[in-house]
């Protein structure tokens, strides 16, 4: 089997790319390795459009192998990879994001990019498989405006560092992925503890160097490993929409209220509609009218914008919707928040259980006990739709990872607060940005329900109207409906007052400039305070007590080598305090037990049982114990739960003893006294000279 194998270094490690022919009915391939790390990425087309669609068809799956990482996973029942797990969710995401826009949006023809991890080491695929996507795509026949390519950049310790490992990752207060061309920048994906948005930039800036040598070593491939593109239909061109149309068109998108705008435009779109088919006749297409209203709307709004500075609901470009927050609106929930901006409105409930309700992650990267989650829903009349109530699609779970990256470097420390957090954000309006919405509203939640939240932190989105040449831009505050649909950019940007705690960012031209992103950062912090602002007249500070309804949970630290008695032959002990007590108990390898109850009385009694059970016994203590079993030269007594000593004969009484029966019997409480324990950790107890009560 031939091989061709091009390399290049990043980050101080080496990045190859290997074509041969190992998938060779793919219509693009590559085999991306970084150190162990090896992902094969295959890209496909269709031989023929798909009918009635109006979109670009691209599908983009991230496969995890368990065998990559050298594990069997998956449940007890199916020794195999099912459904993605969210990482491989979120790392799809990201690829799409990087590609689509490169795509001509008038291709109807299926293309599908398949990310296949075939061996795994501390390094991260995800951004390798981004630029593998692009090598993939321009070495194939696909019509495709590539190459593009993918760093990531962490700091670590106040240096940066391309491209860092898993373990390395751990200790940085940055964490951003870049994807972009020589020129611009189209894919931005970062968590950050409080960054200052300069130094964000900084990082951004230094990303996009190691792109241009990326890309630099892509087009090396290119030249000698590419083929023709395929010619392939692309969707009709539109029809000319007369003038009282468009000015129709116009008028109906420039209503504040969306319920009217929608209205209104569908009201233009059924006389357009009609007048379209009565003028071609038998040659009339439904999918050409529809690109052509589409188009239409999509100028009229990059005109008004760029022209006048008027946005279709009156706003400056710089000026938030109305704004409205409030805590402790749902009853027995552990918190709860409303956070509304315009017609966008975010609920969030908060759930608090004990470190046993964490979720535990087994995938091919992650593996770990997850104590902070942020769900995000998004039903359908949030936008006034019918659709089917089915579980998160990937748009659910990226806006809900991105609140939940947002907000986890402002959660107290596991150590100081060790509840298991949930959050849960419902949409129940929607008009633009419900992420930032979410993440806002979590945060009130996280306060109304006394977590003590090092600072509250608040997002916004902002969008970008470009003109054709790329000269002239505006930067959009708080996009809704038809700015965020017809606009070139959606840059979400979280944190707090002093730093940016996530951003993300995508695009659907070319890319961004640093100076579009330095003006957006800008414009985006001063809309970050005035939200935060009202969050903090509404509630100052996280409330000093949890919620009547939440466990409380008190940590019992006890000798580690103890740990064995606590849970006791097959969980004997530990299941009797539980099932006595009703609280939940969780045991760490360092000694750490909590005990989680939401009855006062009960924790109480389950701490005053670990503690017995776990107690050091010492020499010369005295104790009330009870006669377990009898042998001819001592006695047993139970002096604590599960802790027993030996009473021999010579020492159950000042009196000559003949036999143990005649002075003790099983079931009699004596009082007795600890003599001394043994090198085996064996007690021995004595009955003399100690009054029996």
């Amino acid at each position: 089997m031939e091989e061709k194998t091009y390399s290049c270094q990043l980050g101080g490690k080496t990045l190859t790319a290997t074509f041969s022919s190992l998938a060779e009915q793919a219509n693009g391939k590559v085999m991306m390795r970084y150190g162990d790390t090896m992902i094969l990425v295959t890209a496909c087309l269709s031989k023929s459009q798909r009918p009635g669609i109006d979109f670009m068809p691209l599908s983009v799956d991230y496969e995890e192998k368990y065998y990559a990482a050298g594990r069997i996973l998956g449940s007890r029942f199916m020794r195999r990879e099912s459904r993605p797990s969210e990482e491989a969710i979120l790392s799809g995401r990201l690829i799409d994001r990087t590609i689509r826009p490169r795509f001509n949006r008038r291709m109807r023809n299926d293309v599908q990019v398949v990310a296949t991890i075939l061996s795994n080491d501390d390094n991260d695929p995800d951004v390798i498989a981004i630029t593998g996507a692009s090598i993939a795509l321009s070495t194939s026949n696909i019509p495709w405006s590539g190459p593009i390519a993918a760093v990531r950049v962490a700091r670590i310790e106040g240096a940066i560092v391309i491209n860092p490992t898993h373990t390395e990752r751990e200790k940085a207060d940055f964490d951003i992925v870049v994807s972009g061309t020589e020129d611009k920048i189209n894919m931005l994906e970062a968590g950050a503890n409080e960054v200052p948005e300069h130094e964000a930039l900084e990082a951004i800036k230094k990303g996009h160097e190691e792109i241009k040598k990326i890309i630099h070593f892509q087009k090396e491939i290119i030249k000698e490993q590419s083929v023709a593109k395929s010619e392939i239909s692309l969707a009709e061109e539109s029809y000319e929409i007369p003038k009282d149309i468009l000015q129709k068109i116009e008028h109906a998108l420039y209503q504040k209220h969306k319920q009217t705008q929608h209205e209104g435009l569908s009201t233009v779109k059924e006389e357009w509609m009609a007048w379209a088919k009565e003028k071609h006749g038998d040659e009339f297409s439904a999918q050409k009218a529809e690109h052509a209203l589409e188009e239409a709307t999509n100028d009229i709004v990059h005109k008004r914008i760029l022209g006048k500075g008027e946005r279709p609901d009156g706003r400056k470009p710089d000026e938030l919707r109305g704004l409205f927050a409030n805590p402790g609106v749902i009853p027995r929930v552990h918190g709860s928040g409303l956070f509304v901006r315009g017609q966008t409105q975010a609920l969030t409930s908060l759930t608090l259980g004990g470190p046993g309700d964490s979720q535990i992650i087994e995938g091919m990267e992650v593996r770990e006990k997850r104590h902070f989650m942020h769900h995000y829903n998004f039903p359908p009349f949030s936008t006034g739709e019918i659709k089917p109530m089915r579980g998160p699609g990937r748009r659910e779970i990226g806006h809900g990872a991105l609140a939940e990256r947002a907000l986890s470097p402002m959660l107290p420390k596991k150590e100081d607060f060790p509840y298991t957090i949930r959050l849960v954000s419902e949409i129940l309006s929607s008009n633009g940005s419900s992420s930032m919405a979410a993440t806002t509203a979590s945060t009130i939640a996280l306060m109304d329900g006394g977590v003590p939240m090092k600072k509250p932190v608040s997002g916004i989105a902002m969008g970008l109207m470009m003109d054709e040449k790329g000269e002239n831009y505006t930067v959009l505050t708080d996009i809704q409906g038809p700015e965020d649909h017809h606009g070139d950019m959606d840059f979400k940007v979280a944190g707090t007052r002093d730093g940016v705690t996530a951003i993300q960012m995508d695009v659907k031209i070319e890319g961004v400039t640093l100076k579009i992103l330095e003006d957006s950062f800008a414009q985006a912090k001063k809309a970050r305070l005035e939200i935060l602002s009202v969050v903090e007249k509404a509630i100052p500070a996280p409330r000093a007590d949890l919620s009547p309804f939440a466990p409380r949970i008190i940590t019992v630290r006890i000798n580690p080598e103890k740990i064995g008695a606590l849970i006791g032959p097959g969980g004997k002990n530990i299941n009797a305090i539980i099932d006595q007590t009703g609280a939940q108990i969780d045991i760490e390898d360092d000694g750490s037990v909590f005990i989680t109850s939401v009855d006062k009385e009960a924790g109480e009694k389950a701490v005053a049982l670990v503690k017995a059970s776990t107690r050091e016994i010492l020499a010369g203590e005295i104790f009330q114990g009870k006669v377990t079993r009898i042998f001819p030269f001592g006695a047993m007594v139970e002096i604590a739960p599960k802790q027993e000593g030996l009473v021999h004969i010579s020492e159950i009484s000042d009196q000559r003893v003949d036999s143990v029966i005649d002075a003790v019997r099983p079931g009699h409480t004596v009082t007795v006294k600890v003599k001394d324990i043994d090198a085996q950790g064996r007690i021995n107890l004595t009955m003399r000279g100690v009054d029996q009560k």
